[in-house]
């Protein structure tokens, strides 16, 4: 399974996937102090969260797409039973005990989680201290990224 994260250029590298902002701001599945990266299980759909975290007009101009592959044989769960509300914003507490038992369990590197913005579309929760993240490879090379002006 490959994994998508739009990110700018200088934090490509090894924190892409590091789960440092959630480790310290928090995120719908995770609260602050829970390491946990942020992916999405397609490229447009990376796209569309990032634009959804962004102020109109403050895009930037050094955005790159990040790639994570997932071996198949690589246990991957998916998030359930949710709560009632869980695509209100702010998120329910729920979600992110929801996240922190993934963390903690250390059962699987990923979890599926529905998205909010696209319906029927999954976002990936990556344990980036996993023992399985050894078997996770990045892909070398980064696309650029130039971001459309009509999308905003």
């Amino acid at each position: 399974m490959q994994v998508y994260r739009l990110v700018r250029r200088a934090f490509a590298g090894e924190d892409a996937f590091s789960g440092d902002g959630p480790f310290r701001f928090g995120g719908r599945w995770s609260s602050v102090g829970t390491r946990v990266s942020y992916a999405s299980a397609h490229r447009s759909l990376a796209v569309l969260e990032y634009q959804a975290h962004i102020d109109a007009g403050l895009t930037p101009g050094d955005l790159v797409m990040a790639v994570l592959v997932i071996p198949d044989d690589l246990r991957i769960e998916r998030a359930g039973p949710l709560p009632e509300g869980w695509q209100r914003s702010p998120a329910p507490e729920a979600l992110r005990a929801i996240g922190r038992r993934f963390v903690a369990a250390r059962e699987s590197v990923a979890m599926l989680v529905p998205s909010v913005i696209v319906p029927g579309e999954d976002n990936v929760l990556i344990n980036p201290r996993h023992p399985d993240m050894r078997w996770v490879r990045r892909e070398p090379e980064l696309m650029p990224f130039p971001y459309e002006a009509r999308m905003m």
